[in-house]
C-alpha cells in the first residue's frame, strides 16, 4: 500500500472534515469513513453518551482502536475526530499510512459553525468560544506535526476549498513536492 492511496483529514471540530472528506472520496473514487461515525455505529450510542459513561479517556481508547483499523485499509478518505491527534499512536498511524490534510480554521469561525450543535461534548461549557481557543492552542501544533497539506478553511465555501485541495493532492500524486504545505 502506498501512502498516497489514503487521505486523512484532521482539524478542530467544525472545520469541515466530514463534508470535505465526502467530496474528496467522491472525486477520487475512494471509500469514505468518519471515525466518530464509526464509533457511534459500533457502540450504538452517540458520542456525548460515551463521554458521559466512559469519560473522555474511554472515548479516546475507542477512537484509537477505530483509527488503527481504518488507517490499515487502502483507498480510503478518513475524517478524524478533532482530538484524534492527541494520541501519539494515532499520529503515527495517520502519518505513515496516508496523506494527512489539516483543515485549519480560526476558533472564531469554528464557533460560528458549531455554536448550536449539542453533539459536541467538549463545547457544553459556559464559554464555548474560549474552549475552542484553548483546544486550538493545544492541538494546532499536533495537527501541523502530522500534516502533509494545510488548508485554511476561512470563509471560503466547501466547493472552493475542495478544488484547492484536489489541485494540491494532484501535485503530490504526480510526485511533485509541495514547497509550502500551507501554500
Amino acid at each position: 500500500m502506498s501512502k498516497r492511496d489514503n487521505l486523512f483529514l484532521v482539524g478542530l471540530m467544525g472545520a469541515g472534515k466530514t463534508t470535505v472528506g465526502r467530496l474528496l472520496a467522491r472525486h477520487y473514487g475512494c471509500t469514505f469513513y468518519d471515525s466518530d461515525h464509526e464509533i457511534v455505529a459500533r457502540t450504538g450510542v452517540k458520542i456525548p453518551v460515551i463521554f458521559e459513561i466512559e469519560g473522555e479517556a474511554g472515548f479516546r481508547k475507542r477512537e484509537e482502536a477505530v483509527i488503527a483499523e481504518l488507517t490499515a485499509l487502502s483507498g480510503i478518505v478518513l475524517a478524524t475526530g478533532g482530538g484524534a491527534v492527541l494520541s501519539p499512536t494515532n499520529r503515527e498511524n495517520l502519518k505513515k499510512n496516508g496523506v494527512v490534510i489539516y483543515l485549519r480554521g480560526t476558533p472564531e469561525h469554528l464557533y460560528e459553525r458549531t455554536r448550536h450543535d449539542r453533539n459536541r461534548p467538549l463545547l457544553q461549557t459556559d464559554n464555548p468560544l474560549e474552549k475552542l481557543r484553548e483546544l486550538y492552542r493545544q492541538r494546532d501544533p499536533l495537527y501541523r506535526e502530522v500534516a502533509d497539506i494545510v488548508v485554511d478553511t476561512g470563509r471560503q465555501g466547501v466547493g472552493g476549498m475542495t478544488r484547492v485541495l484536489c489541485g494540491k493532492l494532484d501535485l503530490l500524486k504526480s510526485g511533485l513536492p509541495l514547497t509550502d504545505p500551507a501554500g
